[in-house]
C-alpha cells in the first residue's frame, strides 16, 4: 500500500504542506521495505490512539492536531487531548499514547502539563504496563533545559511500567522536518494489524483554518502605525505597531500572538564583518556574508556551538573556569550584555573565519508578541505593544533583536515579515456573561486589551476586571485614555493600578489583588476566570502566591486546600497564563 501525496489544492499552508510531505514520503519509505501496517482504504473499526500536548505558545498542539491527520491516513481514530485534562485513571485506560509537548523556561512543564505531571511524578501513581507510549519533545537548544519536559514524562512512563514504541525524538526551534520524520516512522508502529479480513475505517480528517502564511513563509505586511505610548520621562520606550493585513487572509482571535521576523541591526552586522576580516560580499554558503548575518541568522544572542568553540580556542581564564566547573550561573554573568561581537573579540583577529564563525550560529527566529486588538473592532489591522530594548556595554549601543528592528527600521509604509500563532489555550471566557481577572503590568496589558475589545464586541454581559501597573503613572499609564473610557462606560467593571515610584514604598499588581481579596475571592466563586500575562520570573510567580494566599485566608482554606483549589482553576480552564 502506498499513501497517496498530498493534492495542490488542499487546503494547507506551506508549513503544513511540507509537514505532511514529510510525514507521508516517512510512511511511504517504511512500507517500501515492507513493514506492515493497517489499510487506510478498508472500512470498520478503527483502532484508537490518544495524541496528548503540552503546549504553552500552541506548538506542540498544532503538531498534535497535525499527527492527528496522519494517524488517521493509517486507519487509526487518533483523539488529541492537552495533557492536563487527562487524569491518572483515564492514562490507565488507554493502550496507545502519543506525547507532544514543548518544554518552558529553563526546563519547566508547559503550564498545561504541570497538573498532569505531579499526577504522574507522585508515588500515588499506577502502574502502567498495558500501555505502549512515544514522546515527542520540542524545545530550544539554547537553554539549559532542553527539552527537559518530554525527557521526564517519557522517563517517568517507562519507570511506571509503560512500553516505549519508539525512542524519544528531541526537536531544535526548526522543529518541523524532524518531528514529520519521527511521527512518519513512530504512528506506523503504534499501529496494531486486524487479524486477517478485519477491516480498517478511515475516519475523515478535519483541516484546521490556515491562511497561507507560517514560520517558514511569512506575510510582508505594511506597518500603518508605529507610535510610542510612554512618556518622554519614562525609563522604558513601549510603543503601539499595527500591521495593516489587507488582502492576506490572515485571519487571528483576541489571545493568538504575531510573529514577526527581524533583520538584524546593520551597525552589528558590519562589525562583525569587519572583525572576520571580510566584507559583507564574502560568500559563505553560497550566499554574501552581510546577507546571511543580517537575515538569516541570530548574532546578539551567541549559540552554545559558538561559546564552547570560543572557549577552545581564546586561552580565556574565566570562561575557562566557568564553563569546566559547569557553573551554571557564573556562566550567566559572564555572558550577561555580550554579543557575538564580544565572544569572537576574545580571540585573536583571523583565528577564526567567516565560514567557520557562520557554521556555529543558529538560525534567525521569528519574535513572538501577544496580539493587542480584537478583529471585531481591529478590522483588517492586527496590533501590538511592545518594549523597546535597549542599552548601552562595553563601549556600544545594543537593543532587542526585534523590538528595534519594528522600532527604527521599520518605517510606516514600509514592510515586516509576520505570521499569527494560534494560542487556543488563552481565550476569553466562552460564557459572555461569565466574570474575567486579568493581571497585566507593563506591556502585559496586551492581551486583555483585545480581551476587552473583544467582549464588547460581542457585546458580553460579564464583569471585567483589570489590575495594571507600571513604574510611574505619568509617564507609564499606556492606554489610559481607553481605560478611562471603558471604565466610564462600564466595559471595565473594576481597574485597579499600581505604580510603584510613585511613592516610597513599592506597590505592584500583587499588592492591589491582595488590599482586594475578599472581592476576587468573591469573583472567583461566582465563575471567575483568572489571567496573567507578563514577566514569568518575578511577578507571574508573586501573583501566582498571592493568589494562594487570597484564596486560603478568603476562602477559610488551609495552604493545601488553597492549592487544590488553584489546582481546580487550572483544571477548569480558569487559571490561564501567557508569560515570557
Amino acid at each position: 500500500m502506498m499513501i497517496p501525496h498530498i493534492p495542490e489544492d488542499a487546503p494547507f499552508n506551506s508549513d503544513q504542506r511540507a509537514w505532511l510531505a514529510g510525514f507521508m514520503a516517512g510512511l511511504n519509505s517504511r512500507l517500501v521495505a515492507g513493514e506492515s501496517t493497517a489499510s487506510a482504504s478498508a472500512t470498520g473499526a478503527a483502532q484508537p490512539i490518544h495524541i496528548l500536548y503540552g503546549t504553552q505558545t500552541g506548538n506542540a498542539e498544532q503538531v498534535a492536531m497535525d499527527a492527528a491527520t496522519a494517524a488517521r491516513a493509517l486507519g487509526m481514530a487518533p483523539e488529541v487531548k492537552g495533557l492536563d485534562d487527562i487524569d491518572m485513571t483515564a492514562l490507565g485506560a488507554m493502550r496507545h499514547v502519543v506525547v507532544v509537548t514543548s518544554t518552558y523556561g529553563e526546563g519547566e512543564m508547559p503550564d498545561n502539563a504541570q497538573l498532569f505531571w505531579e499526577a504522574l511524578s507522585a508515588d500515588t501513581a499506577p502502574r502502567l504496563e498495558g500501555l505502549k507510549f512515544a514522546v515527542l519533545a520540542l524545545g530550544d537548544t539554547g537553554y539549559d533545559g532542553f527539552c527537559q519536559a518530554g525527557k521526564l514524562i517519557d522517563t517517568r512512563l517507562e519507570q511506571l511500567g509503560a512500553t516505549r514504541i519508539a525512542t524519544r525524538r528531541d526537536c531544535d526551534i526548526d522543529f518541523e522536518d524532524a518531528a514529520a520524520e519521527w511521527l512518519g516512522e513512530t504512528l506506523p508502529l503504534a499501529s496494531e494489524v486486524p487479524e486477517a479480513g478485519t477491516p480498517v475505517a478511515v475516519v475523515a480528517a478535519p483541516i484546521r483554518e490556515v491562511t497561507g502564511w507560517g514560520r517558514k513563509n511569512p506575510y510582508a505586511a505594511t506597518l500603518a502605525v508605529n507610535r510610542r505610548l510612554s512618556g518622554s520621562s519614562s525609563t522604558k520606550e513601549i510603543r503601539h505597531y499595527e500591521f495593516d493585513l489587507a488582502d492576506s487572509g490572515l485571519t487571528y482571535e483576541a489571545g493568538d500572538a504575531l510573529g514577526v521576523m527581524p533583520v538584524n541591526d546593520p551597525a552589528l552586522v558590519d562589525l562583525l564583518v569587519a572583525r572576520l576580516g571580510a566584507t559583507a560580499d564574502t560568500e559563505v554558503q553560497g550566499a554574501p556574508l552581510g546577507q546571511l548575518l543580517s537575515a538569516h541568522y541570530e548574532i546578539s544572542t551567541p549559540s552554545r556551538d559558538l561559546i564552547a568553540e570560543v572557549e577552545r580556542r581564546a586561552g580565556h581564564e574565566e570562561l575557562t573556569r566557568v564553563m569546566r566547573n559547569g557553573d551554571k550561573e557564573a556562566l550567566e554573568a559572564f555572558l550577561w550584555s555580550k554579543d557575538s561581537l564580544d565572544l569572537i573579540s576574545l580571540i585573536p583577529q583571523g583565528v577564526l573565519n567567516a565560514a567557520e564563525f557562520v557554521g556555529l550560529l543558529k538560525p534567525l527566529q521569528h519574535r513572538a508578541y501577544s496580539i493587542s486588538s480584537s478583529p471585531k473592532e481591529a478590522e483588517s489591522r492586527v496590533h501590538l505593544t511592545v518594549a523597546s530594548v535597549r542599552y548601552h556595554a562595553a563601549g556600544r549601543h545594543r537593543g532587542g533583536v526585534c523590538s528595534t528592528h519594528m522600532a527604527d527600521r521599520v518605517a510606516e509604509g514600509a514592510t515586516a515579515g509576520i505570521f499569527v500563532s494560534q494560542n487556543k489555550s488563552f481565550r476569553v471566557p466562552g460564557n459572555d456573561d461569565a466574570p474575567m481577572i486579568m493581571v497585566g503590568p507593563g506591556t502585559g496589558i496586551a492581551p486583555f486589551r483585545a480581551f476587552l475589545q473583544e467582549r464588547r464586541g460581542r457585546g458580553a454581559k460579564g464583569r471585567n476586571w483589570l489590575f495594571f501597573g507600571d513604574q510611574r503613572r505619568e509617564s507609564d499609564f499606556i492606554y489610559e485614555d481607553e481605560l478611562s473610557t471603558m471604565s466610564r462606560d462600564g466595559l471595565l467593571t473594576r481597574l485597579d493600578l499600581a505604580f510603584s515610584r510613585d511613592q516610597d514604598a513599592k506597590i505592584y499588581v500583587q499588592t492591589r489583588m491582595k488590599e482586594n481579596g475578599k472581592a476576587l475571592f468573591s469573583w472567583l466563586e461566582d465563575g471567575a476566570s483568572f489571567y496573567v500575562c507578563g514577566d514569568a520570573t518575578r511577578m507571574a510567580r508573586d501573583v501566582d502566591t498571592a493568589l494562594g494566599e487570597i484564596i486560603a485566608e478568603h476562602g477559610g482554606m488551609t495552604p493545601e486546600k488553597a492549592a487544590d483549589y488553584l489546582a481546580n482553576l487550572k483544571r477548569d480552564k480558569r487559571y490561564l497564563r501567557d508569560v515570557y
